[in-house]
């Protein structure tokens, strides 16, 4: 009788008594901080060498110190890395935030004081550097109507323009067509605005003036379109980019010409993106003064029509309150950014909202 011995299993090797690696406690970056920001007001106050901005500086750099050698010590090396960068992220974001903050706070703290009915309901028509009175009217009127028109002969020229590089340009003439973009990019606005009043106020102007040139808010709108075409192209050209190939070939298997996949596929995917570069553009003419000081010669009185006299904008009417010697007029300068700001801000909100409509995002 013969006798089968099975072999013996091998013993699994001993568990560590716990999987959990050790952590500083949730407390640890807190104290740090606060521990940092006195040692470093010690340093700076003691020392007499600056104010709260450095003992800010001098106190991150001990924050982060501190942190690196205190989670090295118990998390190890690769941790105290991580928690470093990560400290260095949210500083990075924090610096960003706080200017932004700085002038928003600056805006509604300042502008609010002359935020009453005169103010958007008059003008500063016969209004003198003792009147307390006076407002912003003219100027609303004037930068609604002149970045509308910039708007509406900007946007198609360069949606069109940036269709065309995409999808059709090829060879030499699309990439000159994109390098002139490029140049106009970096264009000073008031380089637009002597050439619109070289071109359009001197020598076009007289022809429908009875021969004397004239200052118009179609002149500032020609000049601040010149500023937006650039920035609608560009911010077009990348978002058309982006729509995915298989979207289009998808179109094409089935049998849909180019012109329409691009009509009712590429165009209302991208649309999200184009809307923000236009809204971009948009942003940056309604804050420039030079052209419209150029082209326009800003004025005190209420001008509806775009193709004839005077019309000032917000910007404009901010930069001369901002120089008048009047006590009343810081408060209508800050008002009246104030204003644009918002007004900004309601135009990019809305595009926001009707860009969602889309067929393709819904």
């Amino acid at each position: 009788m013969t006798t089968t011995l099975t072999p013996r299993r091998p013993r699994p090797p001993a568990q560590p008594a716990t999987l959990r690696a050790r952590r500083l406690p949730a407390y640890a970056a807190p104290a740090l901080a606060v521990t940092a920001l006195l040692l470093a007001a010690a340093l700076v106050y003691g020392a007499g060498i600056g104010g709260p901005v450095l003992v800010v500086v001098v106190g991150a750099l001990l924050y982060l110190a501190g942190l690196f050698l205190a989670a090295n010590a118990v998390e190890g090396r690769r941790s105290a890395r991580n928690r470093t960068w990560s400290a260095l992220i949210h500083s990075a974001f924090v610096l960003a935030v706080l200017p932004l903050a700085s002038v928003v706070w600056t805006l509604v703290s300042k502008g609010s004081e002359r935020l009453d009915a005169n103010f958007f309901g008059t003008s500063m028509n016969n209004i003198g550097s003792r009147d307390a009175n006076g407002g912003a009217y003219h100027a609303i009127v004037g930068t609604l109507q002149q970045v509308g028109i910039a708007t509406l002969i900007t946007v198609p020229l360069g949606v069109l323009c940036a269709i065309y590089i995409v999808e059709y340009g090829r060879g030499r003439f699309a990439f000159t067509i994109r390098f002139f973009v490029d140049v106009m990019t970096g264009i000073p606005s008031i380089v637009t605005g002597l050439f619109v009043l070289a071109f359009w106020v001197l020598i076009v102007s007289p022809w429908f003036n009875d021969g004397r040139p004239g200052f118009s808010g179609f002149a500032a709108a020609l000049a601040l379109s010149v500023l937006m075409l650039p920035t609608v192209v560009r911010s077009t050209e990348e978002m058309l980019r982006l729509v995915p190939a298989p979207l289009r070939e998808g179109a094409y298997a089935l049998g849909v010409p180019k012109w329409k996949t691009i009509l009712r596929v590429v165009l209302p995917t991208a649309l999200p993106g184009i809307v923000t570069g236009i809204m971009l553009a948009i942003a940056r003419a309604a804050g420039e003064t030079a052209p419209v000081l150029l082209v326009a010669g800003g004025g005190a009185a209420i001008n509806f029509n775009p193709f004839e006299n005077n019309q000032s904008s917000l910007a404009l009417f901010v930069y001369q309150q901002a120089g008048e010697a009047s006590r009343y007029s810081p408060a209508r300068a800050w008002t009246a950014a104030l204003t644009l700001v918002a007004l900004v801000l309601v135009l990019t909100v809305a595009a926001k909202l009707l860009s969602r409509r889309n067929r393709l995002g819904r």
